[in-house]
């Protein structure tokens, strides 16, 4: 615990001590209050069936900036220890593999949580200077909460294990990229298949991102993305720690 506690602390300040930390939380707080402002002015000059919560997580454009944050995040957690030759050190010394990985894993955890507290602010902050009770309903608010924190750490999870395949961060951040790219894309294969409500149609919207933060901006809070993205991502973790336990005994 205490080895894991010390590289935590580790990635947090090699992180927050880099100016890149904040030009990634002031730009990404930026661009979405931007696109705050926007679904709020659209829902003032036309009555919307759905509410802000929904208007704003529902964008492709908040999306589109979101999964830049994983790359960012983690593309040097395994990648620079590499690179600047430090992981042979780490691997070499009296500490567990699991230790490593779960404290660098949940640094970037942190790290992206932080990144998005100041988005989750907007509601209630804009429903104090409405005054205006519904402004937002709370339960699409939390069901939003649960979906950036399940749908995050398993883009996380994805971000750790392309940087613990490389010594290249650019390549780490591509692979992170890419993977959660596709599999927020994947959803959306739904929509051609011609047969309604068929198994297939239902296959796919079990793993769509999309229809998943649909349900859950509405207030929907349901068992099976939380089953899906927990399990997803010690999956993930689970090949990581593999990965690295392979690399270690070839150092």
């Amino acid at each position: 615990m205490r080895t894991w506690w010390i590289i935590y602390l580790k990635e947090l300040r090699s992180f927050f001590l880099s100016p890149l930390a904040f030009i990634v939380m002031a730009l990404f707080t930026f661009l979405n209050g931007w696109l705050f402002i926007g679904v709020v002015s659209a829902m003032r000059e036309k009555a919307m069936p759905y509410s802000l919560v929904y208007q704003l997580f529902g964008s492709g454009w908040f999306w589109m900036g979101f999964f830049i944050l994983f790359p960012l995040i983690t593309m040097r957690l395994f990648a620079e220890e590499k690179k600047m030759g430090t992981f042979e050190g780490l691997m070499t010394a009296p500490v567990r593999t699991i230790e490593v990985l779960l404290g660098k894993y949940s640094a970037a955890v942190t790290v992206y949580l932080a990144m998005i507290v100041p988005l989750l602010l907007f509601f209630p902050i804009f429903k104090m200077i409405t005054e205006q009770e519904g402004a937002y309903n709370a339960g699409a608010l939390w069901g939003s909460i649960i979906g950036l924190i399940l749908i995050g750490a398993f883009n996380t999870a994805i971000g750790t294990l392309a940087s613990a395949m490389t010594s290249n961060q650019l390549i780490a951040a591509m692979l992170t990229f890419v993977g959660v790219m596709l599999h927020y894309f994947f959803g959306f294969f739904s929509s051609l298949t011609t047969v309604a409500d068929s198994r297939w149609n239902a296959l796919l919207n079990y793993f769509s991102t999309p229809v998943h933060m649909r349900y859950l901006s509405e207030g929907l809070i349901d068992s099976r993305p939380i089953v899906y993205y927990l399990s997803f991502s010690l999956f993930l973790l689970a090949i990581t720690y593999h990965l690295i336990e392979s690399r270690k005994w070839t150092v």
